[in-house]
């Protein structure tokens, strides 16, 4: 009975956390050509949607004016393994996605191109990120696929059980990552510790030796 309550309690929390992380939005200020980056942790083959709208700034207003056409938004995306997987200049209002092949940090980085509109003002960049099936577009599914209102929440109640699965395998392989890290430096220490006891033991031994030969030499013993 108390592995069953565990176990419910473990998958809410699960669920809770993917529905969490899966999904955030808020604005930011750059400057021109300043780049601004962000990590994001997806499991592979996870779908991941930014939404962004650029707003400059009017010193006559003291506010942000929709940007102007001639800015543009340049956004880079790397993995892992540090290998760039989207690299592409948007308008100053747009709509990226990459799916990932490798779990893991994913960098998210934007920056605006130079612009004699943009002359060097203040820039607001409102910034919606979306992952896993929370950036899967349903009624544009539904309509497609013509589905009724119950076949497509079926739908994304397998979506979410796939991307629950897909979230479990992501936390089991940085389990296994943290355990190799942690054995990895057990045993650095361990071979640390006995460098230093055969340092400690050789200067100990030849230190002996050395006031031996003294001692000798000064006919002392």
């Amino acid at each position: 009975m108390c592995h069953r309550v565990f176990d419910c309690l473990f998958l809410w929390t699960l669920i809770a956390i993917i529905c969490i992380k899966s999904s955030f939005a808020l604005y930011f200020h750059i400057s021109e050509t300043e780049r601004k980056c962000f990590i994001e942790e997806v499991p592979d083959e996870t779908l991941v949607v930014g939404n962004y709208k650029c707003q400059l700034f009017d010193p006559n207003t003291g506010g942000f004016m929709p940007s102007s056409p001639g800015i543009g938004m340049h956004v880079e995306i790397r993995d892992p393994e540090d290998k760039i997987i989207l690299s592409k200049v948007y308008s100053h209002e747009g709509r990226f996605s990459f799916t990932s092949h490798t779990p893991g940090e994913h960098v998210i980085c934007l920056y605006s191109n130079s612009s004699r509109w943009f002359s060097g003002g203040q820039l607001r960049v409102h910034l919606d990120i979306q992952v896993g099936e929370h950036a899967i577009d349903y009624q544009n599914i539904a309509q497609k696929e013509k589905l009724s209102e119950l076949q497509l929440r079926v739908r994304q109640l397998l979506d979410q059980v796939e991307q629950i699965t897909k979230e479990q395998n992501y936390q089991r392989y940085r389990e296994e990552r943290f355990r190799q890290t942690s054995e990895s430096t057990n045993s650095r220490v361990l071979w640390w510790s006995l460098g230093q006891t055969v340092i400690l033991l050789s200067m100990g031994f030849w230190q002996m030796r050395h006031l031996k030969g003294f001692f000798e030499a000064k006919k002392l013993v």
